[in-house]
C-alpha cells in the first residue's frame, strides 16, 4: 500500500491493526532506518525505498511504541519510528521536517531544554509544525550543523537526513541513556533502537562474535561499541556516526566527555563543603523538575535508598511512586520504601512479588537482543510493569552511584591499597584455597558472602582497579571454558576496555578515574540497557535525573573526598539525603536490587539449566567444554560454590543464540 505514495510521504497510523500486540508486545519510542550507499568496485546496492522492509523494522519495535508509525522515504534514504506519546500527544508526529521539508529525523528520547531552544530559533525565524521536543532537532541542525548535540539537554537518539547537503547523522546522548545499533551490510547502512530492528532488515545475519562473548561472560555486558553479532555495532553514548551520501565515507565523532577537575583555579566553582552540598542539592533539584514535563501521568520508582528517596524528594508530595519486594526477606527493602514515602507524603504503591520466574524468562528474553547478564532485570520489569498501570513516565535512580561514588568496590580499592604490601601468594596460594573451601549462604550478603568476594577480586590483575571486583569470568576460568577454537577468537584481554578507560579517563584523583571508568562501561553498556530494555517491555518512559550532564559535570569537579572516603561512600550525597529523609534510611547499609538468583538457579530455574546447560548441548555447540559447563553446575547446586553470576550469563547466552538463530 506504500508503494503507490510519493517519495517522503509520511506513513502513519494502523493504530487499530496494533491494537493486539499493544496488549501482548508491550514495550516506548524507537527509530530505525536504511540508507543505501554509493556503489563499490562495481557493485550495485539495492534500494532503501523497500517499504515492506522498513515496515518489518518498525514493526520489529512496535513494543517500543504503540501508539504510532512513522516513515520517511527519500531517494537512498528510509527513516522510520515507533511512537509513544509523551508531549504533544495529539500533535508532534514524526518523522519531523524543517520549513522546505530537505531536513527531516526521527527521535526518540527527550530533550528537557526544548522550550528555551524553540524560543531562540523562533526568534531566528524558524517557524514549527508542533509542540513537541524533537522537532527542535531539525532546526539546530540548520543553525549549528554537526554541532547542535551540545546544544541538547536530554537522553536522546537521532536519526537526521539532510538531502541538500548529502548528510545522514545519528546522534547519541552524552550518557547513553537511549541506545542506537548500526550495521554496514549489503552496500547499505542499516540502524535501529535495538538490534531486532536490524535483523529483521533481512541485510543483517546473525553471525556470533566470539570475541564479545569472552567480554560478555567477563563483565556481563559486551563494552561498546561491540556488540554479541558480528559487525552489529553500538554508537557509543556522546557520539555521531555522519555519513557523507555522496562518497559513502562514514565517521564516528565524540561531542562531550566528562570534565577533568581545575587544577589552577576555583573556576566559580564552591569551595567550602557546605557550599558544595549546597550546589549539589540545588542542581539535582533542577534535573529532577526539569525532567517532570508530560503531558501523561508521571511518578517515579522508589526502593527507599538514597538515589530514589532524593529524586522523589525533588518531585515534591504530589510524586506517585511504586516500589516492589520478594519473599526473601533478604531481598526486601518495601520497610524503606514504605518509611520514605511517608516522610515526603507521596502517594505510594507496593507490591510483595512471587513471580512465575520460568515463564517470565521467556518473555523478558525477547527484550534482550544485545543480552546483559544482570539478574536484575526481573524486579526492574517487575517495579516497570506494576508503575505502568498507572503513569506513563517513571523518574530513575539510576547514575546515582557512578556519579557520586556509591558502590563497595570503590571500598574494597581502598582496602586493597592498604593491603598491598602483602604478597601475592599470600592471596593465590593461602587465602583463595581457603575462603573456597567456605560455602556461600543463602542470604542476599552478609559478612561471609563479603569475605569470599574480596578475596576473590584480590586475586584479580591489581591494575584493574576497583573494576576486579566486577570479574565473573578471568583469564584462568576463561581457558577452562572455552574450547581452543573459541579462545582463539577472543583477541580482546578479560580487562582490556577497563585499561583503555583508565587511560582516557586522565590525569584524576583514583576515586573520579574509577567513577569515570563505570560511568563509561558499566553504566552505560549494563544498568541503562536494563533500565531502558525492561521499562520499554511495559511501554513505560524512565527518566534519569541523576544523569542530566550539568549534574555529572558538577560532581566530577567536586573533591573527590566527598565521594568516597575512610570506607564511606556518597559522602556528600549523603549528606543532602539526610535533608530531606530520615537519616536511618540514608545511613545504613546499601542492598541493591536484585533477586535470589542463586537460589533459584536450584528450584525455579533448574528445568532451564537442565535444558539449556545439559552436556549434550553444550557439546553441540562447540564452544565450551562440556566438563567445566558440569563441574560449575554441580558445585553450585550443592552449594559448595556460589556460581550463579557465570551459571546464569551462560544461560541467557544460550537462549539468545536459540531465540535469534545465531550461527
Amino acid at each position: 500500500e506504500d508503494a503507490g505514495r510519493p517519495a517522503g510521504a509520511l506513513a502513519r497510523g494502523r493504530a487499530g491493526a496494533r491494537a493486539a500486540a499493544r496488549e501482548v508486545a508491550l514495550a516506548v519510542c524507537g527509530i530505525t532506518g536504511i540508507v543505501a550507499l554509493p556503489p563499490a568496485s562495481g557493485a550495485t546496492a539495492g534500494p532503501a525505498h523497500d517499504p515492506p522492509r522498513l515496515r518489518a523494522m518498525c514493526d520489529a519495535l512496535v513494543h517500543r511504541g504503540p501508539d504510532e508509525e512513522g516513515t520517511d522515504l527519500q531517494g537512498g534514504v528510509a527513516l522510520g519510528m515507533r511512537r509513544l506519546s509523551i508531549i504533544d500527544v495529539a500533535g508532534g508526529h514524526q518523522p519531523y521536517a524543517n520549513e522546505d521539508g530537505r531536513v527531516r529525523s526521527v527521535f526518540n528520547g527527550e530533550i528537557y531544554n526544548f522550550r528555551e531552544l524553540r524560543r531562540e530559533l523562533e526568534a531566528k525565524g524558524h517557524r514549527f509544525a508542533s509542540a513537541t521536543d524533537g522537532e527542535v532537532v531539525v532546526h539546530l541542525w540548520e543553525e549549528h550543523g554537526a554541532d547542535f548535540p551540545r546544544r541538547l539537554n536530554g537522553m536522546f537518539a537521532i536519526a537526521l537526513h539532510d538531502a541538500a547537503r548529502g548528510r545522514l547523522l545519528l546522534v547519541r546522548d552524552r550518557l547513553g541513556i537511549k541506545p542506537l545499533y548500526y550495521a554496514f551490510a549489503g552496500g547499505h547502512l542499516v540502524f535501529g533502537s535495538e538490534i531486532k530492528a536490524l535483523l529483521a532488515s533481512g541485510l543483517v545475519e546473525p553471525a556470533l562474535d566470539l570475541d564479545g562473548l569472552g567480554q560478555f561472560l567477563s563483565w556481563e555486558y559486551i563494552p561498546e561499541p561491540g556488540t554479541l553479532l558480528r559487525g552489529v555495532r553500538k554508537l557509543g553514548a556522546a557520539c555521531t556516526l555522519e555519513v557523507d551520501l555522496g562518497t559513502g565515507r562514514s565517521g564516528v565523532m565524540r561531542y562531550w566527555d566528562v570534565p577533568l577537575p581545575e587544577p589552577h583555579a576555583n573556576g566559580g566553582l564552591p569551595r567550602t563543603d557546605g557550599e558544595w552540598e549546597e550546589a549539589v542539592d540545588a542542581q539535582l533539584r533542577r534535573s529532577v523538575q526539569a525532567q517532570l514535563v508530560s503531558d501523561v501521568p508521571l511518578g517515579a520508582f522508589l526502593s527507599g535508598g538514597v538515589d530514589s528517596s532524593l529524586v522523589v524528594a525533588g518531585m515534591g508530595p504530589h510524586a506517585r511512586t511504586f516500589s516492589i519486594g520478594f519473599d526473601d526477606p533478604s531481598y526486601n527493602e518495601l520497610a524503606w520504601s514504605q518509611r520514605v514515602a511517608r516522610h515526603l507524603g507521596v502517594d505510594h504503591r507496593v507490591e510483595i512479588i512471587r513471580p512465575d520466574v520460568g515463564g517470565l524468562f521467556d518473555h523478558l528474553m525477547h527484550f534482550m537482543d544485545d543480552p546483559i547478564g544482570d539478574f536484575s532485570i526481573f524486579p526492574t520489569f517487575l517495579v516497570s510493569r506494576l508503575a505502568r498501570r498507572e503513569v506513563t513516565v517513571a523518574l530513575s535512580g539510576d547514575g546515582g552511584d557512578e556519579v557520586f561514588g556509591g558502590y563497595e568496590t570503590y571500598v574494597a580499592q581502598a582496602r586493597a591499597r592498604a593491603l598491598a604490601r602483602v604478597p601475592a601468594f599470600v592471596w593465590s596460594g593461602v587465602a583463595e584455597p581457603a575462603m573456597a573451601r567456605v560455602r556461600p549462604r543463602s542470604a542476599k550478603k552478609g559478612v561471609v558472602n563479603k569475605a569470599k568476594r574480596f578475596v576473590e577480586g584480590m586475586g584479580q590483575p591489581p591494575e584493574l582497579g576497583h573494576a576486579r571486583w566486577r570479574v565473573f569470568v578471568d583469564e584462568a576460568l576463561r581457558r577452562e571454558l572455552f574450547t581452543r577454537e573459541a579462545r582463539t577468537a577472543m583477541r580482546t584481554p578479560v580487562g582490556g576496555h577497563v585499561l583503555r578507560l583508565f587511560d582516557e579517563a586522565g590525569h584524576r584523583p583514583d576515586v573520579d578515574r574509577g567513577l569515570y571508568v563505570d560511568l563509561k562501561s558499566y553504566l552505560s553498556d549494563n544498568c541503562l540497557v536494563k533500565t531502558d530494555r525492561m521499562s520499554m517491555a511495559c511501554s513505560l518512559e524512565a527518566r534519569v535525573p541523576f544523569l542530566d550532564h550539568e549534574l555529572v559535570e558538577l560532581a566530577f569537579r567536586m573533591p573527590a573526598r566527598l565521594k568516597v572516603a575512610g570506607g564511606r561512600t556518597k559522602v556528600l550525597l549523603k549528606r543532602v539525603a539526610a535533608r530531606h529523609v530520615p537519616e536511618a534510611c540514608v545511613y545504613r547499609p546499601k542492598e541493591g536490587f536484585s533477586i535470589p538468583i542463586k537460589n533459584w538457579l536450584g528450584s525455579e530455574f533448574r528445568p532451564l539449566l537442565e535444558d539449556l546447560l545439559s552436556r549434550d548441548r553444550v557439546k553441540g555447540d562447540g564452544i565450551f567444554q562440556p566438563e567445566t559447563v558440569e563441574r560449575l553446575k554441580v558445585e553450585h547446586l550443592t552449594g559448595r560454590s556460589n556460581h550463579s553470576h557465570v551459571l546464569w550469563s551462560l544461560l541467557v547466552f544460550q537462549d539468545w543464540r536459540r531465540r535469534w538463530s545465531v550461527a
